[in-house]
């Protein structure tokens, strides 16, 4: 059971409690999204569920883009600095933070997350900060951080039905990801109907396919980074 987000069944208490708690963390996000506007930045909040290639993506978007924006990184995990370590290693502003169990991150975590970053940035601007969520299509999805944008992301490997087993994360998004499209040959992924079923949902959906490995669909993403900061 999730204590925050109230995974179990539902009763007039634990309603009451929820959504004193959404009430206090969309507060939160309000507050976070003016700071990383005083920063110079936009906000993109990327959740999907574990392994769907969300910090290779980061990886290549660093590589490609830059020279064009100053990009800082918030990372969500329920252990470990790995991530962290990956795109530090990139040359950009990074913070790791550690749920320590939960399943997903929340606006006032993101606020330390933010403390970190500013101490980091020591007065520079950014034009673009990224928060890589917890693996997760449930719970990332109720809860606000001070993201400007939501994506959400879908790997070839986990198949095409996500959009209608977790409608809340793609309803709550703008923008809906298929990675590891270079492995399409290998699994049964109708791009179409995964497609299909998001806009079903969510017809203001923007949606595109791309592989980080191949590089395939990758030129789409960034153009739209390129927008979104614009």
């Amino acid at each position: 059971m999730c204590d925050t987000c109230g995974c179990h069944s539902p009763s007039s208490t634990t309603i009451e409690i929820n959504q004193s708690l959404l009430a206090a963390n969309n507060q939160a996000a309000h507050a976070n999204q003016h700071r990383i506007e005083a920063m110079g930045a936009v906000a993109l909040n990327l959740i999907s569920s574990p392994g769907s290639g969300k910090t290779t993506l980061l990886e290549k978007t660093i590589e490609a883009l830059g020279d064009k924006l100053r990009i800082g990184v918030i990372e969500g995990d329920i252990e470990t600095e790995r991530d962290a370590e990956r795109i530090r290693a990139k040359g950009v502003p990074v913070v790791q933070l550690t749920t320590g169990g939960a399943c997903h991150l929340d606006a006032p975590l993101v606020a330390r997350g933010l403390d970190a970053i500013e101490r980091e940035l020591k007065g520079e601007k950014l034009d673009l900060l990224v928060i890589e969520n917890v693996g997760n299509l449930v719970c990332p999805a109720t809860f606000a951080l001070g993201e400007h944008q939501r994506v959400v992301l879908v790997s070839v490997p986990e198949g095409p039905d996500k959009p209608a087993k977790y409608p809340s994360a793609f309803h709550s998004s703008k923008l809906f990801v298929i990675t590891k499209i270079d492995l399409l040959p290998y699994f049964d992924f109708p791009v179409n109907e995964a497609t299909a079923d998001a806009l079903a949902l969510n017809p203001d959906l923007r949606v595109m396919a791309l592989s980080s490995v191949s590089g395939q669909g990758m030129e789409e993403w960034f153009d739209f980074l390129l927008e979104f900061t614009g």
